[in-house]
């Protein structure tokens, strides 16, 4: 195949063996192992048009016949053969390269349809294992596991054989591959349990530590260098270069309900982004597959129930379970800088391979893709999980690389899932968990924020302008979202950042107070719902309804508290070095009066008024020519700043907020990185056959993800064509 001329020439007599050779891979006839039909069918130039319905009944015939011929586990057992040849090769261009690119493009459409189209949960249909009486080569193990066989072979060229013109193409069919092998996880409950079938990522979770090192880190290195596909790669075959023209097995992603993964659906309708790269993202949904998959098996040691007679006769074993350690989770977390290792300055030894990377490119190539929201969970894992990378982020002096795309994703939240809201302020709460950054935050001066519309913020810090941001998502959610677990993230990393709060500014110390205001008319209004609902004879005292409103005014509570422990914070702490706090809580302090006889905020209140006395006596002692500007009263305060000793205001803990990962986050992450993965790569699935997360059948059984997200007339997200439930 490779020797074909860059604009082949069809003649009726290659039509026609193109025909009969994908004729006989999906019919009742079964080719032996060894028969030279495959090398026919491999080396077959796959530039013949198929209409969509002939994909369809090609994939309906294949899978009717497969149980008996089993040529999807024998098309594998050649892929795995033609990968270790390339592997060999080292790089050099060699014609098994398309051989292998036709091996895994063909076994990618045929095994998705039977993925999707499966009938039992244990997806027999996949026949991943040779008849008994099937002749083998002598060399090849018979009893072996085929998907272990493939794995550990894509698995091995994706990590040992280098990206170039000659190997790029390949490498992308092959992520391609591994996408369509763990799609077997849409198949399952979002909650994985001991049957659960996924042959093809547990294969490649059972890989020795060195190929998953080696693995890890060329999906990164992908991600971040970034390599482009040379068109030239897909010029001589017109299947990669014409959408017009498209090849046999093209185009199965419409009616076909299978695939359209080849690199052509980005070549041929690239937008011209730059941040854009094929490769890149396909590498970076596979790791993120990969790292947060969990495998849940039965334990050896069964619990029975013998609080009884009759338990042993009458009651079933307790099944035990447990998750196996995911080894390319293990891989990331253990990633070390290859600019710097601390192993080597602390003296401990790593036990097994160490996953190094450029972690100075890495980060820069976050803060560029930001935008994307499979990157915004990449730079979760690693912050939550490495680190060193944590430790690494945290000393960059240009913390406004990662921080201004994520405070301008949340300003638009509107347009954002909830998720990747979530995401982004886990990793906000994450960084402020760290003394130095909530302190490096505020010494960074912004000259502008083109992209803030409601103010105009020149020469503003950025520690100033998240406090601004995470006020307005608290606002946002106010207004539309309603989430209590968002509001908690916002005010604590909000409180983690008060005490080292320096110079904010004067819109996002008026911001501060009137977050109180906004809790305390919430707060408010819920206390009025709840007394009339205990006044009305009809509903009694222990109605359900006033329960709840009594446990969300405790939820309210709990948040009024909290924003008046950050005032305390920034007033006890650093009130010197921040004239425009007093300055707001001087404006507005009528907002404060209501609640200075609640016994929940009594102290806290005791100490702003305190430090409101301080200043609203010195302030009438001080005679003045004509009306105070606000200009005067700000320049009043930082001259009595000075002599501020903080006398009478009582101290608190600091309030110190720190994020930990939920018991189960495989619920939550499994399900989350699928969405992402079918929302990007242009791949379809079978709507009714999805169980990881509930999906919207609408008028169509076939779902397609492709594209950008949109925003409707409302405002509202529609960021698939099949709308998924959060």
């Amino acid at each position: 195949m490779g020797a074909v001329p860059s604009t082949p020439r069809h003649t009726s007599t290659t039509i026609e063996t193109a025909e009969y050779l994908i004729g006989s891979f999906v019919g009742k006839k079964s080719f032996p192992l060894a028969s030279d039909f495959w090398q026919k069918l491999l080396e077959l130039p796959l530039t013949l048009g198929w209409a969509p319905h002939r994909v369809r009944q090609a994939c309906q015939l294949f899978a009717q016949n497969n149980r008996h011929t089993r040529h999807l586990a024998k098309i594998l057992i050649h892929l795995s053969w033609c990968l270790q040849e390339a592997i060999q090769t080292s790089g050099a261009p060699s014609p098994v390269y398309m051989k292998a690119v036709n091996a895994v493009y063909i076994s990618s459409v045929f095994l998705k349809y039977i993925i999707e189209n499966s009938q039992s949960e244990t997806i027999e249909d996949l026949c991943l294992s040779l008849n008994e009486n099937e002749p083998v080569p002598k060399d090849f193990v018979a009893d072996q596991s085929i998907e272990n066989l493939v794995m550990h072979n894509v698995l091995t060229f994706i990590g040992s054989i280098d990206v170039s013109p000659t190997t790029s193409l390949l490498h992308q069919e092959l992520l391609n591959f591994m996408l369509v092998g763990m799609s077997t996880q849409l198949l399952s409950g979002p909650s994985p349990g001991p049957k659960d079938v996924n042959p093809f990522i547990d294969a490649a979770m059972s890989q020795e530590s060195l190929l998953v090192s080696l693995v890890v880190r060329r999906l990164l290195l992908n991600y971040i260098m970034r390599p482009h596909v040379p068109s030239s790669s897909a010029a001589s075959y017109s299947i990669f270069s014409e959408e017009s023209q498209p090849g046999v097995l093209q185009r199965v992603g419409s009616a076909a309900a299978t695939i359209v993964l080849l690199p052509f659906n980005y070549w041929v309708s690239s937008n011209g982004e730059g941040s854009r790269n094929q490769l890149a993202d396909c590498s970076l949904r596979v790791l993120l597959i990969l790292i947060h998959y969990h495998k849940c098996v039965v334990s050896d040691e069964s619990i029975t129930d013998r609080s009884d007679d009759s338990a042993a006769s009458d009651s079933v074993s307790k099944v035990n379970t447990y998750f196996t350690v995911n080894p390319y989770s293990k891989a990331l977390e253990n990633a070390r800088d290859i600019e710097f290792d601390r192993l080597d300055v602390e003296g401990n030894a790593q036990n097994g391979p160490v996953v190094r990377l450029p972690f100075a490119s890495l980060f820069d190539t976050l803060g560029m893709c930001l935008a994307d929201e499979t990157a915004v969970l990449l730079l979760y894992s690693l912050v939550q999980g490495n680190s060193d990378f944590l430790e690494y982020v945290l000393v960059r002096t240009d913390l406004d690389t990662l921080l201004m795309p994520i405070l301008e994703t949340l300003y638009n939240a509107s347009r954002r899932t909830s998720n990747q809201i979530y995401m982004l302020l886990i990793i906000l709460l994450i960084l402020s968990q760290d003394s130095s950054f909530n302190a490096s935050v505020h010494k960074m001066i912004l000259p502008g924020v083109p992209w803030y519309k409601e103010h105009l913020l020149h020469q503003t810090s950025l520690g100033s302008l998240m406090v601004i941001i995470l006020i307005r998502t608290v606002q946002y959610n106010l207004s539309k979202l309603r989430d209590v677990y968002l509001h908690t993230t916002c005010l604590a990393t909000l409180a983690n950042m008060a005490p080292h709060v320096h110079r904010l500014s004067a819109y996002a110390s008026q911001r501060l107070v009137s977050l109180f205001y906004m809790l305390s008319r919430k707060y408010n209004k819920l206390v009025e719902l709840r007394d009339d609902k205990l006044q009305t004879k009809a509903i009694s005292t222990g109605d359900g309804l006033v329960e709840d409103m009594s446990a969300e005014l405790q939820i309210y509570t709990d948040f009024l508290r909290i924003v008046l422990e950050i005032l305390n914070a920034i007033l006890t702490y650093a009130l010197p070095r921040n004239p425009e706090v007093v300055y707001a809580i001087m404006h507005r302090q009528e907002v404060f009066q209501p609640f200075k006889n609640h016994p929940r905020f009594t102290e806290l209140l005791e100490n702003i008024y305190n430090v409101l006395d301080f200043f609203n006596s010195r302030m009438d002692a001080q005679r003045l020519d004509g009306e105070w500007s606000v200009e005067k009263v700000l320049l009043f305060i930082i001259n009595n700043c000075r002599s501020w000793r903080g006398e009478g205001m009582k101290m608190f803990t600091q309030l110190h907020f720190s994020y930990e990962q939920e018991s189960h986050p495989e619920e939550f992450f499994i399900p989350y990185v699928w969405q992402l993965v079918l929302s990007r790569c242009g791949f379809s699935f079978n709507a009714s056959a999805i169980n990881l997360f509930p999906v919207d059948l609408q008028a169509d059984r076939q779902i397609y993800y492709g594209g950008e997200p949109t925003t409707n007339q409302n405002g509202e997200l529609n960021e698939h064509e099949v709308q998924l439930d959060p």
